[in-house]
């Protein structure tokens, strides 16, 4: 009787471990798995193609084109933007990419980190004119009725717009200027946002690298860049 007592006690133990080990293995994956998904996201927002809708699943990559999106307004002049020319002072040659006429679908959108971007807009306004840059956001419309500060979230830096009346030849002269700063931002997709006394008018998509990496690219490359 002791020895069937002793036999069923050695079997129960056995099952009981067997049952526990079956539990431990799939615990482990899914631990796994989190990291791993963790670590896509990472990469993806280090990319500039991190943006995910509010379910939480990965957005369509921002695809630059060169074109300036026109916000619809009821009470928008068109004569306050009819174009710009953007250039900078390291990527590209003066008498090529960086030799642009004033455009509205034609526009630079590539840059370098701690590279000076320079504005030269087509308007008929002389003041009132700012560029804000910020983190690349998908829903664009809600730039139509935000309140602009350099509180709100994912702000890079603003450049006012200024008719240069100062200068020798300011038909010829820059607006404005700015970069963005290499120890404070991060390479990816940006938002210029064109405003107008503080209404927004116009955004273009850009895309910021990391220093010199556009440097040392012809023209040519720098073209494909702009329509990847």
């Amino acid at each position: 009787m002791k020895k069937i007592l002793a036999l069923t006690l050695a079997l129960l133990v056995l099952v009981s471990l067997a049952a526990c080990g079956s539990c431990g293995s799939p615990v482990d994956n899914n631990t796994n798995n989190s990291a791993a998904t963790g670590d896509d996201q990472q990469s993806g927002n280090e990319s500039g193609n991190g943006n995910t809708s509010q379910s939480g699943s990965t957005a369509e990559p921002a695809k630059l084109t060169g074109k300036l999106n026109l916000i619809e307004l009821d009470d928008r002049d068109p004569s306050v933007l009819r174009g710009v020319t953007i250039k900078g002072n390291c990527a590209g040659t003066a008498d090529g990419f960086n030799n642009r006429e004033s455009s509205l679908t034609d526009v630079r959108c590539i840059f370098e980190l701690n590279e000076w971007v320079y504005f030269y807009p087509d308007t008929d306004a002389t003041y009132g004119l700012r560029v804000w840059i910020l983190k690349h956001r998908d829903d664009q419309e809600y730039y139509n009725t935000c309140k602009f500060s350099d509180l709100m979230p994912n702000f890079a830096n603003y450049c006012d717009l200024h008719y240069p009346e100062d200068e020798e030849n300011p038909d010829e002269s820059e607006w404005g200027s700015f970069y963005l700063n290499k120890e404070e931002c991060e390479p990816g997709y940006y938002d210029f946002v064109f405003t107008y006394e503080g209404k927004a008018i116009a955004t273009l998509l850009t895309r910021f690298y990391n220093e010199n990496e556009l440097t040392v690219k012809s023209d040519a490359e720098l073209e494909a860049l702009m329509h990847e």
